[in-house]
């Protein structure tokens, strides 16, 4: 079968490599889609982890079941699954407590070295991942770039769900690719005035097709001024920032209003992960700075549902589909911000 090597810095090599097997407690998939990350483009970047040679990337899948271990009852050949990539060890302290997400122990398909992801062929789900990973059945009628998509989404969700975003809310979402697109759309859902804050007018233009309720371009004008302007002056309920930018941080703290939430959802550069947050107005305003990490495995079945009731335009988010053969071309693509999710369907 082919499956993508990342071997270095922006250096994909497509191999062909030995089918996997299927272990007694295990299945090997066939993939049919698996989306391109934000997370894969810094790790693409950046090359393997230290001490790694190689890593098979590819966190957001979907396909069908080829083959199942002797001891597998749960899935048969023919199964279309959703899959995401947490795999929780059960037994530390937030696993017992179902914060799955913050296990101690946690690894990730596609992420983690050694555990191969969705840009190949086919794609080996061991019985660790069946039991302790995250593995869904996807509604009738769903496509494969849906059943894809469902783990991007399955965060967006989450971050909302804690947040009990209603149509009470106001929210500012700062930064309009892929995962910002996602917020507005379920902000939105979920019944709220949304507005973006986004310095790229080919992006602002891109965020446009979800209905904000307002644009804002953050160099041409104030973004906290504009958000206060927009809400009666009172700053928005919900800010989440959704990109990788410190400043976006600080600016969030200063866009909120009293007893609101910020959401850090888009983490920073681990090279420089310190941002500057007004202490004061968190104090005295009474300001919640939360952090927003993965989800609850629960989540990705409701990420699926809304999907399959087409709550969330999915066909508005991806705007490339591309074959394995393309995956450098894929990244590229990605990288380069000109679209919104990019689909490999090898």
């Amino acid at each position: 079968m082919k499956s993508a090597f990342l071997v270095g810095p922006q250096t994909i090599e497509l191999r062909t490599v030995p089918d996997p097997v299927a272990p007694d407690d295990g299945l090997i998939l066939k993939t049919e889609a698996c989306g391109v990350c934000g997370s894969d483009l810094r790790r693409w970047r950046e090359g393997p982890p230290a001490g790694v040679d190689h890593l098979v990337q590819g966190h957001e899948l979907a396909g069908t079941v080829l083959e199942v271990g002797k001891n597998v009852t749960r899935y048969r050949p023919g199964d279309r699954l959703a899959i995401a990539p947490d795999i929780h060890c059960g037994h530390c302290y937030y696993c017992r407590r179902g914060k799955f997400n913050l296990c101690d122990n946690l690894r990730l398909l596609g992420i983690t070295p050694g555990y191969n992801g969705g840009f190949a062929e086919k794609v080996l789900l061991s019985g660790e991942l069946l039991a302790n990973g995250i593995v869904n059945k996807m509604p009738a009628g769903m496509s494969f770039a849906e059943g894809a998509l469902a783990e991007t989404l399955s965060s967006v969700l989450s971050a909302h769900n804690a947040a009990g975003t209603s149509p009470e809310h106001s929210v500012l979402v700062m930064g309009a690719g892929p995962i910002g697109c996602l917020h507005i759309a379920v902000a939105k859902a979920r019944g709220a005035a949304v507005f973006v804050s986004e310095p790229s007018a080919t992006r602002r233009e891109v965020a446009q097709r979800f209905g904000p309720a307002a644009l804002i371009d953050p160099f041409n004008e104030d973004v906290v001024a504009a958000t206060r302007e927009l809400t009666g002056g009172l700053g928005a309920h919900i800010v989440v920032c959704a990109n990788p930018i410190a400043a976006t941080q600080t600016q969030a703290v200063e866009a909120v209003r009293k007893a609101g939430r910020v959401v850090l959802f888009g983490g920073l550069p681990k090279a420089n992960p310190m941002a500057s947050l007004d202490s004061n107005k968190i104090h005295y305003g009474e300001v919640e700075v939360v952090g927003a990490f993965s989800y609850h495995p629960t989540t990705h079945e409701m990420a699926l549902d809304m999907l399959s009731r087409k709550l969330i335009p999915a066909e508005k988010l991806i705007t490339h589909t591309m074959s394995l053969d393309e995956v450098a071309a894929a990244f590229e693509t990605a990288a380069s911000g000109d679209g919104l999710k990019v689909i490999v369907q090898p």
